[in-house]
């Protein structure tokens, strides 16, 4: 079964942001960037045409697909995106950097705390705890703060129309064209990732098709609004369908106290090991991750008051420790060499700050940290 995320390439490998290399999560940014825009493409067009009639047998309406196709086009940036996904695993402990930051554990108790009364209910309609459906309202879109601005209908018949997935975004395509055609939104605002996930909590369309829910009781499933009540409702309902256990905790740290009995995880070698329950199993049905299970129970963790890891991890590959690694992104920043952020997480713009310092001591370009790197910077 293809679980709403693993459409795109799973959380542990997500697109890598320009802030330190974290992982990037699917954005609502301030202005869509030129190669996100739909442009007139012939050959697309002549795919749409060729398609219409394939959507009309399926029960797609011409009135919904004139409506959904008036501004539609062929999106240069999505296949970009498609072909170029990063292949580059993080480790445990650089995930977790990103997931379970301090900024997003803040937001997240800030978050809780103002829809406190909706999450509570929601817990107890679903049986899901409300701290993970705030977590994964926090991976997903920074609580709401990064929803996506891209045209679905553009980016799935885009991705479609380009073949690598054909099959598989033709299906997403069809399944945003329902959502249209029963009135749930509307084609200005059918928005959300490059790849096609929308809303507060990145629903897929067939994803929404299949779990969405009005819990606001207004006749609409509405996960793009402002208010994530929907959103945040559907997430429960995906979660409960997909074997969530009321009362059950998703798992913890061996040797902390609260862990619940269950199998033994270590993501990382060296590092802490957890025990999970059948409730990170539910977890992964949303994004088929260990990473991203472990760093939605924790960031749960963490918003409920929870403390940190306990457990150390050990020098990665090129020796440095965490600590190292902040360092050398402070003392990169202040010899004003960018590094996008000092989260100790070495990304693209770490990497390139790297180089551009290297370049100009007249030393090999590797983009490489180590320990005679940072000795240099002193």
């Amino acid at each position: 079964m293809t679980t709403r995320r693993t459409f795109i390439t799973g959380i542990s490998a997500l697109a890598l942001s320009a802030c330190g290399g974290a992982p990037s999560l699917p954005g609502r940014s301030a202005r869509i960037p030129d190669d996100l825009r739909p442009v007139r493409n012939a050959d697309y067009d002549a795919w749409v045409a060729a398609f219409r009639p394939r959507a009309s047998a399926k029960g797609i309406s011409a009135a919904t697909l004139n409506a959904a196709f008036a501004e539609a086009g062929f999106i240069p940036g999505v296949v970009t995106r498609d072909r170029s996904q990063p292949e580059s695993a993080y480790s445990l402990e650089d995930y977790l950097s990103i997931a379970a930051s301090p900024e997003r554990i803040s937001k997240g108790r800030a978050a809780f705390a103002r829809h406190r009364a909706t999450l509570n209910a929601l817990e107890t309609r679903y049986g899901v705890d409300a701290e993970i459906i705030t977590a994964i309202w926090g991976l997903e879109s920074q609580y709401g703060e990064r929803r996506g601005t891209v045209p679905v209908i553009s980016a799935t018949s885009t991705l479609a129309f380009d073949g690598r997935r054909g099959a598989f975004f033709e299906r997403q395509l069809i399944a945003a064209l329902r959502i249209l055609q029963s009135g749930d939104t509307t084609p200005a605002r059918l928005v959300g990732s490059w790849a096609g996930a929308m809303g507060h909590t990145q629903f897929i369309p067939t994803s929404y098709l299949a779990y969405a829910v009005d819990f606001t009781g207004d006749g609409r499933r509405d996960i793009w609004s402002d208010d994530p009540t929907d959103a945040l409702a559907s997430t429960a309902a995906y979660l409960a369908k997909s074997g969530w256990q009321r009362g059950l905790k998703w798992g913890g740290e061996l040797g902390a106290a609260g862990t619940p009995a269950g199998r033994t995880l270590t993501p990382q070698s060296g590092g802490p090991s957890f025990a999970v329950t059948a409730n990170f199993g539910a977890i992964k049905r949303y994004n088929n991750s260990d990473l991203y299970a472990i760093g939605i129970g924790h960031l749960a963790d963490r918003i409920a008051g929870g403390a940190a890891i306990q457990g150390g991890f050990p020098p990665d590959s090129n020796g440095l420790t965490k600590g190292d690694r902040i360092t050398l992104q402070q003392r990169l920043t202040a010899r004003g060499f960018d590094t996008g952020g000092t989260s100790g997480v070495i990304g693209p713009k770490s990497r390139a700050a790297i180089k551009a310092y290297q370049a100009s001591t007249n030393s090999a370009v590797t983009g490489t940290p180590s320990r005679a790197l940072l000795a240099s910077l002193g």
